[in-house]
């Protein structure tokens, strides 16, 4: 293991283990002793219809009712594009719409308010089904290749379609902003987040003044849930602050939080492939994703989803085309591993599918096709650096005996206990999409040593439980020399830190820890005992990288991959439909790991999170477009006793740009998990079924074994 791997105690282990880290929930007063005023949001009832008038029962003295009519600025939160509203405008779009906010003292008092406030509508027919909406957020296309003479001359046609659903972030600590009125006409705000630089945007905009700066409070987790709807919350208590001119805190109860707040897409794949030769020569991938009632992130979780599609296979043919389609349901946003979960599930499901047509065993079809060093990407880039697949999928295989247990289970199985294995191999782009690292982003750190030798961090980049606030301080110490306890990261705040770029996109210790280790390099060469010194560091893109243009969809999208490989073994109970999962296993190349403990606790907990999307994390709307599963006693997420062997191995090929090669590592584990756990259920559920859908549920299985029985 290298030096830099080995594990420390996490910077925050004691606060949070002690109960001394103080989330934005926590504060009694705020910073100058005022009292903070509770603030609540009238939602609406209705997926789609006109407002027509609002209705406010008097309000007691000290308490106020906030709407579109008292934003100073522009009422859109600023995310990609202009339409979402801070408070509705002349319609309300999806159930869960902020309309107003009320304001006050009492937090009892301010749910009486809004209980008696009348909200007069005009119901529109809203848009609920993904397949019948025709109104296209965004739009993408790309390809290369012959198609045409390749499906002309194909030996055998595979025309299939694959879903998956939505997944509910459930991050421990619920959405929380808070406002505060500072001095000179100053706004403060400061809560729970990822992207402090995107809420900064977000409230100048709305408030019409950058006389504002943006704390990130202790972040209790966040798995993309905290990088668009912090900016939504923000400007919302910032407006109800400027009003009431005193702070005011929003904090979601666990149902709120869980039925308005953003999940991941549910997705509708259709993949039309070519065999020639038993090859697959041609893919022509059509991919939609149910954006919600407006577009927040949509446009790069799409973007992702799309690079993703044709899996990590060498098929000389491609043409993909993708879109982020309207309706009226909650707003869907990012999630761990952001739009390429739904496209790998489908090729390695259709991968699946062309080998047993064939004859063929799945993972001997999938490693005749992988890619390899040098191998053009799917949007015409270069894998530039070695691809250990082939080396991860053998080292899987000598932990649980995959080739073995496949064999096995591929013969007749009779009894009420039947058992499957499956295997999944994929990557994820490490680092922001296209050229937005360079054109975007253009991320900017710096270092500031103190007389007494202590240096600090100074980034944007928010701790939310992946152990940044320890690994940035390890590089700087291990570059700097100097002892780990002498440097230290605090939460950030627009008004001390630069813009190093937003804490998503597994880019925070790739991208930003390399900048860091390059600013500790210059600070170690100009030391001055004694002295206070300050250095910066900015983003240089590499020289290698093929530029990536999103007009063609062409060139390297990403500088380099994390490669995963993930394997589940299942045992099916066709009596209940229920199956236990006997093993997961995930091998994972994020390069050197920056601490062993922190990344393997990465790995961990995404590889159960894939079991969760896979299986029980089922969570839907009814007929008026309401979420239905808005508490865990109705949306279930794994445990550790739902999957007790489970088992992460580490794969290491050095990244040369990253920290002492390091790679993004944070949203790899999830993403291959689903391909996986569904080809073990199709091997545990016997030949001639074919599943399409993810999450696959007990109800499904039992829906699978009434198909058999009905035959």
């Amino acid at each position: 293991m290298e030096k830099i791997s080995q594990s420390v105690v996490k910077k925050d282990h004691a606060a949070k283990m002690e109960g001394r880290s103080i989330y934005v929930a926590d504060y009694n007063t705020a910073k100058d002793g005022r009292k903070i005023l509770t603030g609540k949001i009238l939602h609406s009832k209705t997926a789609r219809a006109k407002v027509l008038s609002v209705s406010v029962p008097d309000l007691p003295e000290g308490y106020f009712y906030v709407d579109a009519r008292d934003i100073p600025g522009d009422n859109n939160v600023n995310i990609v594009l202009d339409d979402m509203p801070v408070f509705c405008r002349d319609t309300v779009e999806y159930i869960g719409e902020a309309i107003g906010m009320v304001v006050g003292p009492d937090a009892k008092e301010v749910d009486r308010i809004l209980s008696g406030i009348n909200v007069e509508l005009e119901e529109l027919e809203p848009v609920l089904d993904l397949r019948k909406s025709t109104e296209a957020f965004f739009n993408y296309e790309y390809g290369h290749g012959d198609l045409q003479k390749a499906f002309a001359e194909a030996d055998k046609v595979f025309d299939e379609e694959f879903e998956t659903g939505y997944q509910e972030q459930a991050y421990l600590e619920t959405q929380g902003m808070m406002a505060e009125p500072e001095d000179l006409d100053r706004m403060f705000v400061h809560g729970s987040m990822q992207c402090c630089y995107y809420v900064h945007g977000a409230v100048k905009r709305v408030l019409g003044t950058d006389n504002i700066h943006i704390l990130q409070d202790v972040t209790g987790g966040g798995f993309g849930g905290k990088e668009a709807f912090p900016s939504i919350l923000a400007t919302e208590v910032a407006v109800a602050a400027r009003k009431a001119n005193a702070p005011v805190r929003c904090v979601f109860d666990r149902r709120e939080d869980m039925e308005y707040t953003s999940k991941r897409h549910p997705s509708i794949c259709r993949y039309k492939a070519a065999v020639k030769d038993g090859k697959v020569t041609a893919l022509d991938i059509d991919v939609i994703f149910n954006a919600g009632a407006y577009s927040t992130l949509s446009a790069v979780v799409l973007q992702r989803g799309l690079i993703a599609a044709p899996g990590i296979y060498n098929v000389p043919n491609i043409h993909v085309t993708g879109r982020a389609l309207k309706t009226n349901t909650s707003p869907c946003g990012a999630y761990r591993g952001f739009g390429a979960p739904q496209t790998f599930f489908a090729i390695e499901l259709l991968m699946n599918h062309i080998a047993q047509d064939l004859g063929v065993e799945p993972l001997a079809f999938k490693e005749a096709h992988l890619v390899k060093q040098g191998d053009p990407t799917s949007t015409c880039g270069e894998y530039h650096f070695p691809v250990p697949v082939q080396d991860m999928i053998n080292e899987i295989d000598a932990v649980c005996d995959y080739r073995k247990k496949r064999k096995e289970y591929a013969k007749a199985q009779e009894g009420r206990f039947r058992r499957g294995i499956g295997m999944s191999m994929y990557f994820h782009g490490a680092g922001f999409t296209g050229s937005g690292e360079r054109d975007l982003i253009k991320a900017v750190t710096r270092l500031h040593k103190y007389p007494d030798g202590k240096v600090e961090i100074l980034a944007s980049n928010g701790e939310i439980g992946q152990g940044l606030r320890t690994t940035f301080c390890k590089i700087v110490s291990h570059e700097l020399n100097i002892p780990f306890d002498d440097v230290f990261f605090e939460h950030p705040d627009t008004a001390r830190v630069p813009d190093s770029g937003p804490t998503v996109a597994s880019r925070s210790l790739m991208t930003v820890g390399e900048l860091l280790r390059r600013a500790s390099v210059q600070l170690k060469e100009i030391w001055k005992d004694g002295e206070e010194q300050e250095v910066e560091e900015r983003y240089k893109e590499p020289d290698f990288l093929i530029p990536f243009h999103l007009d063609k969809f062409e060139g390297d999208a990403y500088p380099t991959y994390a490669w995963g490989v993930n394997a589940v073994e299942l045992e099916v109970d066709t009596l209940t439909g229920v199956a236990k999962v006997l093993g997961a296993y995930g091998n994972f190349d994020v390069g050197t790991p920056m601490d062993y403990n922190i990344v393997m606790g990465q790995m961990e907990g995404g590889l159960l999170q894939g079991i969760g999307y896979s299986s029980i994390e089922k969570m839907d709307y009814d007929n008026k477009g309401r979420i239905r599963n808005n508490s865990y006693s109705d949306y279930l997420i794994p445990t550790t006793k739902d999957v007790p062997n489970l088992k992460c191995l580490l794969h290491v090929e050095k990244y040369p740009y990253g920290p002492y090669g390091a790679k993004g590592a944070g949203e790899l584990p999830l993403v291959g998990v689903p391909g996986a756990y569904v080809e073990a259920m199709e091997q545990a559920l016997g030949k001639g079924h074919r599943l399409n859908h993810a999450p696959f549920t007990a109800e499904d299985t039992l829906f699978e074994i009434m198909k058999e029985v009905g035959k």
